[in-house]
């Protein structure tokens, strides 16, 4: 039987030319459509692997290997994804420049961190992130060295379900398209010529992580250790908790190399093997550590695709219309790169390095004295929140956009270091100075905003109506 899929991926590949996609981008989405036409689902299935049962922990690794990552900084560069509006926040800008902490953005942290750590700075940006971003990196003249700030990630067709052809949505064509996943990075590190900068300019090392991820910051001792154990790739994992169980979590394959599985990559029929907490005890904390030379040696050697797996996520073309028509969105993820590189490693890491502000109650915790700026520029929980951060609830019919925290807390969060739980339903507004104590429930069933006077303590139930 003829192979008929040129014909089939033209249209695909006439619509990425016209936006103007690099050639080597357009040949990886045309494998993996491949994938898809030949009913490939990348489904991972529990027969086909073993849990993880055991890691190295950062936490007792030796100390000695903080200088070996001291004297390694030099030839590290620090890569920080930062391609989200945060539009579930009702942003319409790049998420990290949201206000977070004592009156800087997530990439005033970021960028002052990295002037700290004498370190290069770039940002895997999308095309709705750049312009805005790199405006604001202009406050840190320090940043700009011999490697460029920022690269591209790249935009893939949605595809239709109904006949696996390009989605066409006239009403809004910027919905015709979709971020590839961040397992993009590899080929876009390539198509931007950001890799064989940085490898020719002598880095050996980089930190890869997300912008809205506060607790991943650079770190010595993880480094040395990397360095020392001359892995090709490092994935920081963290133990799973009930709220973890459904994301994706590490496993290894039967011949012996660690591998990622995403929610989407479950079959079915697995689900309650991927959200046994205690089977499989890991997640990806998307913090990875790459060694330049060799990820510039893999890639090549591949004919620059990694062949990461398929993820097929199942969307609509619009994603706030569910009677839109359903499209196929082909994605990778970064960390499934653990699964390419021999001897790639994991080490288990504290939760602290894990603080992603994903909703608005991430964003009031971290905003508030539960959470404080150190010297060295970490975002970590207050002294009194060591052992049991804050859990926040709060109501999305009054609290789900960031600009709805600045209308119900105009002088900013209350204080909540002494505080377990804040669980809040209906509408309040806070005064100033408000103390949160222990577990703290208020609820408005009335159809009036209930205002929190200045100075109130909080502790226990409060119910209005």
């Amino acid at each position: 039987m003829k192979d008929n899929f040129p014909t089939r991926f033209a249209p695909f590949a006439e619509r990425m030319k016209k936006e103007g996609l690099p050639s080597l981008f357009i040949e990886t989405f045309a494998w993996y459509y491949r994938q898809l036409v030949e009913g490939v689902t990348g489904l991972i299935a529990e027969l086909e692997i073993e849990p993880v049962t055991d890691l190295p922990d950062m936490e007792a690794l030796p100390l000695r290997l903080c200088q070996i990552g001291e004297e390694a900084l030099a030839r590290t560069a620090v890569i920080k994804l930062n391609g989200g509006l945060g539009t579930s926040m009702g942003l319409e800008h790049a998420k990290s420049l949201l206000p977070v902490k004592n009156g800087y953005t997530f990439l005033d942290i970021i960028a002052r961190q990295a002037i700290l750590r004498r370190v290069p700075l770039i940002l895997m940006n999308s095309f709705a992130t750049r312009q805005d971003s790199l405006a604001a990196l202009k406050a840190y003249p320090e940043l700009c060295g011999n490697i460029p700030l920022d690269f591209l990630q790249h935009k893939a067709p949605k595809i239709a379900q109904a006949d696996l052809s390009p989605i066409s949505w006239p009403a809004n064509p910027e919905l015709e398209w979709c971020p590839p996943g961040h397992g993009d990075i590899y080929t876009a590190l390539v198509t931007s010529g950001t890799l064989e900068k940085l490898v020719a300019a002598g880095y050996e090392y980089a930190f890869v992580s997300n912008s809205d991820n506060l607790g991943a910051v650079i770190d010595p001792l993880l480094l040395g250790y990397f360095v020392e154990q001359g892995f090709p790739f490092m994935m920081e994992v963290a133990d799973r908790t009930e709220m973890d169980r459904k994301g994706g979590h590490l496993a290894r394959l039967e011949n012996g190399r660690l591998v990622l599985r995403e929610s989407a990559q479950c079959p079915p029929e697995d689900k309650h093997h991927f959200q046994n907490i205690h089977r499989h005890r890991y997640f990806n904390t998307n913090n990875l550590w790459l060694h330049l030379p060799t990820l510039q040696q893999v890639m090549r050697e591949r004919n620059y695709r990694l062949g990461l797996p398929m993820i097929r996520n199942s969307k609509t073309v619009d994603p706030r219309d569910p009677t839109s028509p359903p499209v196929y969105q082909l994605e990778t993820a970064m960390g499934s790169a653990i699964a390419v590189f021999e001897r790639a490693a994991a080490v288990r890491v504290p939760r602290t390095r894990f603080a992603p502000v994903k909703k608005t109650d991430d964003l009031l915790a971290v905003r508030s004295d539960a959470y404080v700026l150190t010297d060295d520029l970490h975002i970590e929980p207050s002294p009194e929140q060591q052992h049991q951060p804050v859990v926040i609830t709060l109501d999305d019919r009054y609290y789900k956009f960031a600009n709805d925290l600045d209308v119900r807390f105009p002088y900013g969060p209350p204080s909540l270091r002494h505080c377990t739980s804040l669980s809040i339903e209906g509408d309040f507004c806070f005064g100033q100075n408000v103390v949160c104590r222990g577990k703290v429930t208020l609820v408005n069933q009335t159809n009036e905003q209930v205002k929190i006077a200045d100075g109130m303590v909080l502790e226990g139930e409060y119910q209005y109506g």
